[in-house]
C-alpha cells in the first residue's frame, strides 16, 4: 500500500466497490491477479524505504546494487569502476608475464641454451641443431597456433592496436593464451622473436575479457584493453611508468596519449608490476649495472644526435625487414600455413650458424657488450674497429632473423628484438667512433649509447619516443641519461617514423573510428539533466486518479510516461506497457486506480546526472522518459527527462557549433587572405609593379573621374585592353572598358592594392 492512502483507499470509492462486487467475474479475478504483485511491491506507511536513483523495488539486493555499479556512468561511479577493474586486470595480467617470463626461462635453459653460449662473440659455428631447432620449435608453435586458433601470424602488439580501433575493444581471451604460450616455444627453440609482444597481448586480452564479462560499454572496454597491455608491459619489463605510457601511446603513430586510459593504464602498470614482483623476488630487468651512469656534457650531444639518425635508419632496415618477410611467405602458397614457420625457423637456423647472436632472447649478448664480457676476458679491445663491423653485421643479422620468423607467422613479438637491435646500434656505434678516433669515448660513454640506443630504435619502430624514453630508463635504472634518451629517441622517431612496425595505427585519435562520436559525447557530458529536464510534466497523476482519467488526459498520439505522485514522492510510473496490459479487459478504466497500474520506474535519474549517462539509461531499458528525484534520502520528485528533450537539446548544440564552425572558418578564410595578400604585397614590392583588373564599378569611367592616384595610392603606369593593346602613358580621358588591367606602381609600398 501506499503511505497516505491505508484505510481511506476504501471510504474513497464505496460506489466503485460496490459496483465491483456487484460485476465480479472470472475474468476480473484474473486481472487482480496480474495486477497484485505490483500492488503488493507498494510497502505499508514507515516501511516504504526511499527511491534510490536507479528505483526498481528490488534493488536493495546485492545483485542489483552490483548490477548498479557496472552501469552507471555518473563520474564518481565510472572513476571507481574503472580503479577498480583496473586493479583486477593489473593482478591477472601480471600473474600471465610472470607465468610467460618463468616459462620462456626454463625453455630456453632446456633447449637452445644447451646448443650455443649466446651470450658470446663467437661466429661461425656450424651445427645441424643450430640449424634445425629454430625450425622444429617454429613448425610446433605454428600447428599449435593452427590447430587451437584457426589462424596463424599477427605478432600481439598490432593484434592489441586493432582491436582498440576497429573492433570495440573486443580481443578474444582464448587466441591470445595460445598465442603468448605457443611463443614459448619459438623463442626458446632459437626463434628470432621476443616474448613482451604476446604478453602484452594477453594483458591486453584479459582486460577485454574482463569487460566483456561485467557488461560494461565498448568504452570502457577499450580502457581495460589498455590497461591489461600496460599491466603486462610494464611486468615483464619491470617499467611500471613506461608500460603504462607505452600502452596509452602505441595506439598512435604521432606521439599522442590515449587520455582517458591513462588512470586505469597507471593504476593496472603498478599493480601487474608489483604482483610479478612479489612472486618473482626482483623486478624484472634488460640491464643490469647501468645505474651509475649520467650525461657528460654538452660536447656528448653530437654524439646522440649521431646515434639517434643510426637507430632510426635500422628502424627503417628492421620495417623492411618484417614487410618483406610477410610478403614472401604469404607467396608460398603450396605449403600449409601452419608449416610456413618452419621454413622461417630454417633461415633463422641458417643466419644462426653464422652469427648465433641472433638466436638470444633474454638479452644476454647486449649485457655482454654492455660490461664487457662480449669482448673477451680482456675486456676493452685495442682495435675497435672489427667489433664495430662484427656488432653491425649482427644487428643487421637480427634484423633478417626476426623478419624470418615473425614474417613466416611464427608466435612472437617485435618489443624485444627492436629493444635488442637497438642495444647492438648503440654498441657499434661507440666501437666505430672509438677506432675512427681513439680516445674520445671513454669506457662510461661506450656504456650509455647501448641503453640510449636501445630506446632509440624501440622509439623509431614502435612510434612511441616518449615511452621508450621511461621505460628504458626503467628497466635499465638509467635515470642519469634523460637528457641524452630525449634527445636520440625524437631524432630516431624523426627519422624513422614513416616505417613502425605496428601497421593497425592510427595517424593521431581523430583518425581512429574508436573516436568517431567524441564530439557527440562531449556535449551529452557538458549538459546536465537539470539543464534538459520537464519540471511541468503535462500527464501527472494521484494514486487515486482512476485510469480513465488519465486516458483522457493523454495527447493524440502521445507515447505516454504517466508519474503517479503522492504530494511530491514518486509512488510509480504508468507507461504504454501498463495501459496496453489494462486495457485487454474493457470494464477496467471504470474500476482500476492509477495505483492498481503504476510500476516502480525502469530508472531514476538526478539533476546533476549527465545527458551521456541520461542516454545510456534510456538505450538500456529501452524507456521513452524517466523521473528525475533529488538526490536527498527523501528522494523528491522533480519532473521528467524524456528522450526527445535530449534530442532537441544535442540539435541546439550542434546548430551552436555549426555556428561556431561557420565563423571560425570564415576567419580563417579572412586570414589565409591576409596572408596572401601579404604575399602578392611582397613579391609586387620586389618587382615594383603590379596588374589590377578593372572593377565593375569603374567600367565607363576614366582615370582622372576616379582619381586613382590619390583614391588608390598607386600610379597608373599603362593600360592593356582586352585585345592586347597597351596604352603607354594611359590617356586620363579615356573612359575605362571592361577587360582592361591596369599597370600600377605603388606610391607607399606599405599600401595593399585594391582587390579586382
Amino acid at each position: 500500500m501506499v503511505p497516505g492512502l491505508g484505510g481511506g483507499r476504501e471510504s474513497a470509492r464505496p460506489q466503485h466497490r460496490q459496483r465491483h462486487d456487484r460485476k465480479r467475474s472470472d475474468r476480473h479475478r484474473k486481472l487482480h491477479r496480474v495486477l497484485e504483485p505490483a500492488r503488493n511491491a507498494l510497502q505499508e506507511p514507515g516501511q516504504d524505504p526511499p527511491l534510490h536513483r536507479r528505483g526498481p523495488a528490488h534493488q536493495g539486493s546485492l545483485t542489483s546494487r552490483a548490477a548498479t555499479l557496472l552501469s552507471s556512468q555518473r563520474p564518481e561511479i565510472r572513476w571507481a569502476r574503472a580503479v577498480t577493474l583496473a586493479v583486477l586486470v593489473g593482478v591477472v595480467a601480471g600473474l600471465a608475464a610472470f607465468a610467460l617470463a618463468w616459462g620462456l626461462h626454463q625453455g630456453s635453459q632446456l633447449l637452445v641454451g644447451r646448443v650455443s653460449d649466446l651470450g658470446g662473440s663467437e661466429t661461425l659455428r656450424f651445427s645441424w641443431a643450430l640449424l634445425l631447432l629454430p625450425a622444429a620449435g617454429a613448425v610446433f608453435a605454428g600447428l599449435t597456433v593452427r590447430l587451437f586458433v584457426g589462424r596463424v601470424g599477427g605478432q600481439g602488439t598490432d593484434a592489441m592496436v586493432h582491436a582498440f580501433h576497429q573492433k570495440d575493444g573486443r580481443l578474444g581471451l582464448r587466441g591470445a593464451s595460445v598465442k603468448a604460450a605457443a611463443s614459448i616455444g619459438t623463442i626458446a627453440s632459437g626463434g628470432s622473436a621476443g616474448p613482451e609482444g604476446p604478453s602484452a597481448a594477453l594483458g591486453a586480452a584479459v582486460g577485454s575479457s574482463l569487460g566483456g564479462l561485467v557488461g560494461i560499454t565498448p568504452r570502457e572496454r577499450r580502457v581495460l584493453l589498455i590497461a591489461g597491455c600496460a599491466a603486462a608491459v610494464g611486468a615483464i619489463f619491470g617499467c611500471p611508468l613506461g608500460g603504462a605510457l607505452f600502452a596509452s601511446s602505441v595506439l598512435y603513430r604521432r606521439p599522442e596519449f590515449e587520455g582517458s586510459s591513462l588512470v586505469s593504464a597507471f593504476v593496472a602498470s603498478a599493480v601487474g608490476y608489483t604482483t610479478f614482483s612479489q612472486i618473482s623476488g626482483r623486478a624484472a630487468r634488460v640491464l643490469h649495472h647501468a645505474d651509475g651512469l649520467e650525461f657528460g656534457g654538452a660536447e656528448e650531444l653530437p654524439l646522440y644526435v649521431v646515434l639517434g639518425v643510426a637507430c632510426g635508419l635500422m628502424a627503417i632496415f628492421f620495417s623492411l625487414c618484417l614487410r618483406g618477410g610477410e610478403q614472401f611467405f604469404s607467396r608460398l602458397r603450396f605449403v600449409p600455413s601452419g608449416l610456413r614457420p618452419g621454413l622461417g625457423g630454417l633461415a633463422t637456423g641458417a643466419i644462426a650458424c653464422l652469427l648465433p647472436q641472433v638466436m638470444d632472447g633474454e638479452y644476454r649478448v647486449v649485457q655482454g657488450t654492455f660490461d664487457g664480457s662480449f669482448f673477451g676476458a680482456a675486456g676493452a679491445p685495442a682495435d675497435w674497429l672489427p667489433w664495430a663491423g662484427l656488432l653491425l653485421l649482427v644487428a643487421i643479422a637480427k634484423c633478417v632473423a626476426t623478419g624470418s620468423t615473425l614474417g613466416s607467422g611464427a608466435p612472437g613479438g617485435v618489443l624485444g628484438p627492436s629493444l635488442v637491435i637497438g642495444g647492438y646500434v648503440g654498441a657499434a656505434v661507440g666501437a666505430a667512433i672509438s677506432a675512427v678516433a681513439p680516445g674520445t669515448v671513454e669506457e662510461p660513454l661506450r656504456q650509455a649509447l647501448i641503453p640510449v640506443g636501445m630506446a632509440g630504435v624501440f622509439a623509431a619502430a614502435m612510434r612511441t619516443p616518449i615511452a621508450a624514453m621511461a621505460m628504458v630508463m626503467e628497466m635499465t635504472d638509467s635515470f642519469g641519461l634523460i637528457v641524452p634518451l630525449m634527445l636520440t629517441t625524437m631524432t630516431a622517431y624523426g627519422v624513422g617514423t614513416r616505417f613502425g612496425l605496428i601497421d593497425a595505427q592510427t595517424r593521431s585519435s581523430a583518425d581512429s573510428p574508436a573516436h568517431a562520436g567524441d564530439a557527440l559525447v562531449s556535449l551529452l557530458e557538458r549538459h546536465q539533466v537539470a539543464d534538459v529536464m520537464d519540471r511541468r510534466w503535462p500527464t501527472e497523476a494521484r494514486p487515486t486518479t482512476p485510469l480513465g482519467a488519465v486516458l483522457r488526459s493523454l495527447d493524440t498520439g502521445a507515447q505516454p510516461t504517466v508519474p503517479v505522485l503522492d504530494a511530491d514522492r514518486l509512488i510509480g510510473v504508468i507507461s504504454i506497457d501498463e495501459l496496453q496490459h489494462a486495457l485487454e479487459e474493457p470494464e477496467v478504466p471504470s474500476i482500476v486506480l492509477s495505483v492498481d497500474v503504476a510500476v516502480p520506474p525502469k530508472a531514476l535519474l538526478e539533476p546533476r546526472d549527465s545527458l551521456y549517462e541520461a542516454v545510456h539509461l534510456f538505450q538500456a531499458h529501452g524507456a521513452e522518459a524517466l523521473p528525475v528525484v533529488s538526490r536527498r534520502p527523501d528522494g523528491r520528485y522533480l519532473g521528467m527527462l524524456s528522450r526527445t528533450a535530449v534530442f532537441k537539446r544535442l540539435q541546439q548544440s550542434m546548430e551552436a557549433l555549426r555556428s561556431g564552425f561557420a565563423r571560425e572558418h570564415a576567419a580563417l578564410v579572412s586570414s589565409s587572405e591576409v596572408v596572401h595578400l601579404v604575399g602578392a604585397l611582397s613579391a609586387a614590392d620586389t618587382r615594383g609593379v603590379d596588374r589590377i583588373a578593372v572593377r565593375h564599378e569603374q567600367i565607363g569611367r576614366s582615370l582622372r573621374e576616379l582619381d586613382f592616384r590619390r583614391q588608390q595610392g598607386a600610379e597608373v603606369l599603362a593600360v592593356q585592353t582586352a585585345t592586347g593593346a597597351v596604352f603607354h602613358p594611359p590617356d586620363p580621358e579615356r573612359p575605362l572598358a571592361a577587360g582592361d588591367v591596369l599597370l600600377v606602381v605603388h606610391a607607399d609600398a606599405a599600401c595593399t592594392p585594391p582587390v579586382a
